[in-house]
């Protein structure tokens, strides 16, 4: 286990900005994560379970509530082998620490298909799991099997997709209290020269239309009931926007960048006003899918 103090926050999350976390631990093992989660339920203490810190917005006054971190550990990969309960589909089990990068790697080279749309999404397996991470029309529900969880009180819990209720950008993980330990993830059998021809296409998107170059939490607001929110931003006049160092992308309007040293207070306000214009504008009220710890 690693403990540290006063932590920098910017160091841990890929909009590179926000304070300090007062407290701050790597644990190394399932075991220290329980041992932790069971000590801060036994004190009533609330604290933050921190992945890739890619969908993440850290308030500049810092973090009182101790952050767990998995990066650094949790992160073992195995496949499974064929479904005894499902012939023709395949396991692969990814401890929530693993990059999602890492699971779409193995499944590629195994020729198993279904993850090439998720392939670029840069978060955790775990963080995937809460958030029911998704892109270019596929979400984790698509392929995941089940999740091994850990309950408030630190106790291990194993739910099913549908138990999890996943839907757009949300599951029960967060509301519960549950911290994702493990996700086994259910995959068939394609031909490996579409695997990698759609892995390549989705990879091409992503450079083409998505500010890759430019520190920020990916897609900033949730996609509204039949449209979308560049659209929307960029109905809005905002396409280049800033406050400080914060910015509306110039190459798409639903990403927010940091363009060198915005704070993560012009980062909210720039994140408030495009709601309030676009609100103005069309009349939609749009959601912020960046996660935001701390007071602003």
């Amino acid at each position: 286990m690693i403990e540290r103090r006063r932590e920098d926050m910017r160091r841990h999350t890929s909009f590179r900005a926000g304070g300090e976390a007062e407290y701050f631990f790597i644990p190394k093992t399932e075991e220290e994560l329980i041992t932790l989660i069971r000590r801060f339920s036994e004190r009533g203490e609330r604290f933050h379970i921190l992945g890739n810190g890619t969908n993440l917005l850290v308030s500049d006054k810092g973090l009182r509530d101790p952050v767990l971190s998995f990066r650094g550990g949790l992160s073992e990969l195995r496949f499974l082998g064929e479904d005894p309960d499902c012939p023709g589909s395949f396991l692969l089990f990814a401890e929530a620490g693993c990059l999602l990068s890492r699971l779409s790697d193995l499944a590629e080279s195994l020729s198993l298909s279904g993850m090439e749309a998720l392939r670029g999404i840069p978060g955790t397996v775990g963080g995937a799991v809460v958030m029911n991470a998704g892109a270019y029309g596929t979400e984790i529900r698509d392929i995941l099997s089940s999740a091994s969880l850990l309950d408030a009180a630190g106790e291990p819990v194993t739910l099913s997709t549908a138990e999890l209720e996943l839907s757009y950008r949300h599951s029960i993980v967060a509301e519960r209290g549950y911290t994702v330990l493990s996700a086994l993830f259910r995959l068939s059998k394609g031909d490996p020269e579409k695997i990698r021809a759609r892995s390549e296409e989705f990879r091409r998107k992503r450079s083409e239309k998505q500010p890759l170059n430019l520190p920020s939490a990916g897609s900033t607001f949730q996609r509204p009931e039949g449209d979308f929110a560049g659209r929307l931003i960029e109905e809005a006049g905002l396409r280049g926007f800033r406050i400080g160092g914060a910015q509306v992308s110039e190459k798409h309007c639903g990403f927010i960048v940091n363009t060198g040293n915005a704070t993560a207070a012009e980062i909210h306000t720039l994140i408030l006003e495009v709601i309030r214009r676009v609100k103005e504008s069309s009349g939609v009220l749009l959601k912020p899918e960046v996660k935001m710890w701390g007071s602003f």
